[in-house]
């Protein structure tokens, strides 16, 4: 939840309310509070005092201040909640424009490149970590909220909780993965860091999680060890799964890599826009190959 101030306006504690009611997640109603904060100080004054050509400046404002789309759209969305739902005045929204996200194609690590990020990683909790998002796709906040008991070794899936989109759903793991779950386990409970049901990745204290702060340095030192050339994030290694499969690489009748494994039936959750972006990745580079096959032709 949200917390409140003491000194809290009416007006924010209206809008709380309001997100409350709806049950935005928590780091939601933190990103709206801060947009609608944000618009005050641009204003001056109170935001409910805000007409149609004060927001119409505010856009121009974040735009010539080299604001990115997806935070301007941020914003909007922020800024229409404020007003369609708070103060039920829609109409000044109508000269705000989202505005198109430019498709950037993703960055895709090869195989070796995988093995030497992992590898370069501070430990073996982050190690395990890396391997988990890579050899199962999930997103940063899925890893670290990961407990023991989502392990489940008998239908060799992973449980994740209210993912994204605050939906549960299921991962594939593979027997190695499970074995490197099953090694990092091991340590953990020796060394006393890791509670009877508690986190799969817990952080300094065992009743606390790893943070996706701390898990994002960790791939960000890793891919520095490794001398990698190629702007790495947590997100990198989900791109991954999905290219893989585009390629054909894995199909019912072929085993996954043995260092990492994985089940083809992943496909089955990989969705249509990430597929699209890597088929886009492949004819380039298929048009690249073709390009120098024929200058060396010549």
């Amino acid at each position: 939840m949200t917390s409140l101030p003491a000194n809290a306006s009416p007006l924010r504690q209206r809008m709380i309310d309001d997100m409350r009611m709806r049950q935005l997640a928590p780091k939601t109603q933190d990103i709206y509070l801060h947009i609608v904060r944000e618009f005050a100080r641009f204003l001056g004054r109170s935001p409910d005092t805000a007409t149609v050509e004060d927001l119409r400046r505010y856009q121009l404002y974040l735009v010539d201040h080299g604001t990115s789309a997806v935070s301007l759209n941020h914003a909007i969305t922020g800024l229409k909640f404020f007003f369609t739902v708070t103060l039920n005045r829609p109409e000044l929204l109508v000269r705000m424009q989202p505005v198109r996200v430019p498709r950037i194609l993703p960055v895709v690590l090869s195989p070796d490149e995988v093995r030497r990020l992992i590898e370069a990683a501070g430990n073996l909790k982050h190690q395990t970590a890396l391997s988990v998002a890579y050899g199962a796709g999930l997103r940063a906040s899925e890893v670290v909220a990961l407990k023991v008991t989502d392990v489940d070794s008998e239908r060799m899936t992973l449980r994740i909780e209210q993912g994204k989109g605050r939906r549960d759903r299921y991962a594939m793991l593979s027997p190695v993965l499970l074995e490197r779950l099953r090694v990092w386990w091991r340590v953990a409970r020796a060394q006393g860091r890791m509670l009877d049901g508690g986190w799969l990745f817990p952080g300094l204290d065992p009743l606390d999680q790893l943070s996706t702060r701390q898990l994002n340095r960790a791939i960000h030192a890793a891919a520095e060890a490794a001398n990698l050339d190629k702007r790495v994030s947590m997100h990198t290694l989900r791109h991954y799964l999905p290219f893989r499969i585009m390629l054909g690489d894995m199909d019912e009748s072929s085993s996954w890599p043995r260092e990492w494994g994985f089940r083809s039936r992943s496909a089955d959750r990989v969705t249509q826009h990430s597929l699209v972006t890597l088929q886009t990745v492949q004819k380039r580079e298929q048009l690249v190959r073709r390009a120098e096959v024929s200058r060396l032709a010549v």
